[in-house]
């Protein structure tokens, strides 16, 4: 039932934003999912708010407020922190991170402001993060406060969103490629009784080093980008340092494949004759590389290139540029406004006709 209930982040996100004026929401998820980063995505959906980051894993009880220096008026005021821009006279965005690891006392200093908002602008909204307590990364939350704030929890993403995640943000080849193959680096180990059996993630009854969440599959695509100024071996001890030894070796494999995918320059100057890639992840690395950097200079190129391979890509690259609601704007009009993509989509509907019923 807690695993039915779990919401993806953007279902958190529309949650703290509907309610978040007048109660706080707690997002409770695995580590590297993504909490945090839904400050942004908040923000964007309210450019009139002023966003704070309030982390509490660095704060103490003189860091929430602080008497003031003028004592001429015979009782002590006490100053609120700057970092939570109540000085600035708009609605803020105040997200309370790590709420779980506060120190007892600033858990408690902030509770009123969690419940009440008094000293906050109209229109203010208020939540907060933490992590699993299951991780046992030291978050807790007495009974007192749990009852005043709305917990739930955050699903880890599936393999399928982190993929368009990965695209949309211009991951490397290599862990896009990575995820698609092995899914099963994105599983919690709430479904994974036994450790042994998935060596990829964080497991509380095993102690790993390393390992794979989303954040650090970032951190990978990062470090993999810049491989050109590293050698093998260099490369490979930065990855293992990162999402552990096993996914890294795993990692390793489809870099080198990507390594041996036709050139952009092959297909930009005859789509006809560039090579067409004997493995399905070879291919895959090919759709995924043309999803996220598709434009107007090459767009006729792709589709006729596109147009050799088997359905199922055609499919998939079409339902990960124009279908998909997240993929870039600009990227979509140059898909749309094309001929003869307009053309594969009319003769090619009956693969989306399921969508409708």
């Amino acid at each position: 039932m807690k695993n039915l209930y779990a919401l993806s982040l953007d279902q958190a996100v529309n949650l703290v934003a509907t309610v978040g004026t007048q109660r706080t929401v707690l997002l409770q998820g695995h580590m590297g999912c993504g909490k945090s980063s839904t400050l942004e995505t908040l923000a964007s959906m309210f450019p009139d708010h002023h966003p704070v980051y309030f982390d509490c894993t660095t704060k103490d009880l003189g860091d929430i407020s602080i008497p003031s220096l003028n004592t001429d008026e015979g009782y002590v005021k006490y100053l609120p922190n700057e970092e939570f821009g109540l000085h600035l006279g708009k609605p803020v965005i105040l997200m309370v991170d790590e709420f779980g690891k506060a120190n007892p006392a600033v858990k408690n200093a902030l509770l009123r402001d969690m419940l009440e908002r008094n000293r906050f602008p109209e229109g203010s909204i208020v939540y907060a993060t933490t992590n699993l307590a299951g991780e046992g990364v030291g978050d807790l939350l007495p009974p007192h406060a749990r009852n005043r704030i709305i917990t739930v929890e955050i699903a880890k993403p599936t393999a399928e969103a982190m993929l368009e995640y990965g695209v949309n943000a211009g991951w490397d080849l290599g862990v896009l490629g990575f995820i698609k193959q092995f899914p099963e680096i994105l599983q919690s180990y709430q479904e994974v009784p036994d450790p042994e059996s998935n060596p990829y993630i964080f497991h509380p009854k095993q102690q790993r080093a390393a390992f794979v969440t989303p954040r650090t599959l970032h951190i990978a695509s990062d470090t993999l980008k810049m491989r050109d100024s590293l050698d093998d071996v260099t490369t490979q001890a930065a990855l293992t340092g990162c999402i552990g030894q096993r996914a890294a070796a795993d990692l390793m494999s489809f870099v080198k494949l990507a390594d041996q995918l036709p050139s952009l320059e092959s297909i930009k100057q005859d789509p006809y004759t560039a090579k067409i890639p004997t493995s399905a992840s070879a291919v895959g690395m090919v759709v995924y590389r043309a999803v996220s950097l598709i434009d107007k200079d090459w767009v006729d190129a792709w589709l006729r290139y596109m147009m050799r391979l088997d359905k199922r890509w055609q499919g998939f690259f079409v339902n990960n540029t124009v279908r998909s609601a997240k993929y870039d704007q600009d990227k979509k009009n140059v898909l749309v406004t094309n001929a003869r993509f307009t053309k594969w989509c009319t003769e090619n509907g009956y693969m989306f006709a399921a969508d409708k019923v």
